[in-house]
């Protein structure tokens, strides 16, 4: 199981000591003002605040503070009062985190009662203007919200710049293990030095032998556990025979102590390597579909770009779900998702129950693989291409729209669902293909094209919504 945790996000308050003496207690005033900030946020992230910054030797000791401990995820700058610009320059010239500027005050309106000390600390917006027209001139991404800081808009927005800036610290430590790859397929090749470079994510290719010394050493009892597992989360077709299930739930509980005990986030294996081994009597759907909803990535035919975008959008959107665009519609204005068999069924509906079947499938040419199908819950939705461009460049073709609420499809024995982009399945398809999306991608419940623009933005990488 893939542990997954709030945001971390440390507060950078900036003040001087110019008003000291006219008011002896600002500091704590101030301070009592960011604490308020961080509590009314508590939902969205963990925060860490130190002190209030008076100076620029507070600035750089707390930004450097920050920067060594490894649970936080980024920085949130607050005007606590006015502050010259300059004394933030040398902090963020070392700084390794993402920023954001929080461009609020303590209280959201001016009535006629306010005196010097309300307009004291209420000041923030020309401190923020000075320190951000010196971001600027660094050249360092700072997006900025403003707002009053009790109002779901701004919650919502720093909730999607944290978790774009939690997204953007995991890429640094990913790992996926690739098991062959699809001779020829085009859209999975690229550059791996490159998505190391740029990302942080690290591609291994490993072995079905490396796997299969795992497959020998499952228990018994550890099948029992996955089968278990399934029959509280699935309706078990009474076809599914026990051998097979038992044979998908050894192959599942040996990927995924491979997974672990390799420190990787997520894999993807060649139904042929599956196949050209000779020692596994059916591909691992069930594996996939169970993994991906414990929290790993995954990509079908060695796509470890795939494998990237899903585990990225587990943390961008709860629950990353890998998805294929099988057929186009034009009479529902669709897109009909699916893939050979693999799916993250936390995505599901939840008026219908969640089937394992027993599954006929020509393709590797093995016994038939025991697999998870459902259709996905209608709503809101996003769907996100992760794509290799020339000379070691990437781009995430983005697109949201609504998963309809279809009829079910008996005849489908795989994850499906129909995607209605927002902007017409002829213009969001074309504009698709000419920015160079991917065949596999990731599908996310819910609008999260502003974490993956805030994150693409983070990176240094691309981003288009189609």
């Amino acid at each position: 199981m893939v542990d997954k945790k709030k945001p971390t996000i440390g507060v950078l308050g900036i003040m001087q000591e110019l008003y000291d003496k006219t008011y002896p207690n600002i500091v704590e005033t101030q301070s009592n003002y960011v604490k308020g900030v961080i509590k009314e946020l508590g939902d969205i992230a963990e925060f860490k605040f130190i002190k209030p910054a008076r100076n620029r030797k507070d600035i750089e000791e707390i930004v450097q503070t920050y920067n060594n401990d490894k649970e936080i995820d980024g920085i949130m700058i607050m005007m606590l009062t006015y502050s010259p610009g300059q004394r933030i320059v040398p902090a963020l010239k070392k700084n390794n985190l993402p920023i954001i500027l929080a461009n609020i005050q303590p209280l959201p309106s001016v009535t006629k009662d306010w005196d010097m000390e309300l307009l004291t600390y209420n000041q923030g917006i020309h401190g923020a203007q000075d320190n951000m027209n010196a971001i600027v001139r660094l050249g360092v991404n700072c997006p900025v919200v403003t707002g009053n800081w009790k109002e779901e808009e701004f919650k919502n927005f720093v909730r999607d710049w944290s978790l774009a800036a939690q997204a953007a610290k995991a890429c640094k430590n990913i790992r996926i293990a690739v098991v062959g790859r699809m001779p020829g397929m085009g859209d999975i090749t690229f550059d791996s030095s490159a998505l190391l470079k740029k990302l942080g994510v690290e591609i291994v290719d490993e072995s079905m032998g490396k796997i299969y010394s795992y497959f020998e050493k499952v228990t018994k009892k550890e099948i029992e556990d996955v089968k278990a597992e399934n029959a509280k989360n699935f309706e078990i077709d009474p076809k599914l025979k026990e051998d097979q299930h038992d044979f998908a739930a050894k192959f599942q509980v040996a990927i995924e102590k491979f997974l672990e005990d390799n420190s990787y986030d997520g894999y993807s294996i060649y139904f042929d390597s599956v196949k050209d081994d000779g020692r596994f009597e059916q591909l691992p759907l069930m594996a996939a579909s169970n993994l991906m909803a414990k929290g790993y990535g995954y990509g079908a035919e060695g796509d470890a770009l795939a494998a990237t975008v899903v585990k990225i959008g587990h943390i961008l959107g709860n629950n990353g779900h890998f998805t294929e665009m099988y057929a186009m519609d034009f009479e529902r204005d669709s897109v009909f998702m699916s893939h050979m068999g693999e799916g993250n069924w936390k995505v599901a509906r939840k008026d219908k129950p969640i089937k394992l079947i027993d599954r006929f499938l020509g393709i590797g040419d093995l016994n038939n693989p025991p697999t998870v199908v459902f259709n996905v819950q209608p709503g809101e939705g996003t769907i996100t291409s992760l794509a290799p461009l020339s000379e070691g460049n990437f781009r995430l073709v983005v697109s949201k729209g609504e998963v309809i609420d279809s009829e079910d499809y008996p005849n489908v024995e795989m994850p499906y669902f129909h995607f209605k982009p927002d902007t017409g399945v002829r213009n969001a398809m074309t504009n698709w293909l000419k920015n160079g999306g991917t065949h596999h991608q990731c599908f996310n419940i819910g609008d999260t094209t502003r974490r993956w623009e805030l994150f693409a933005k983070i990176v240094g990488i691309e981003y288009v919504r189609v």
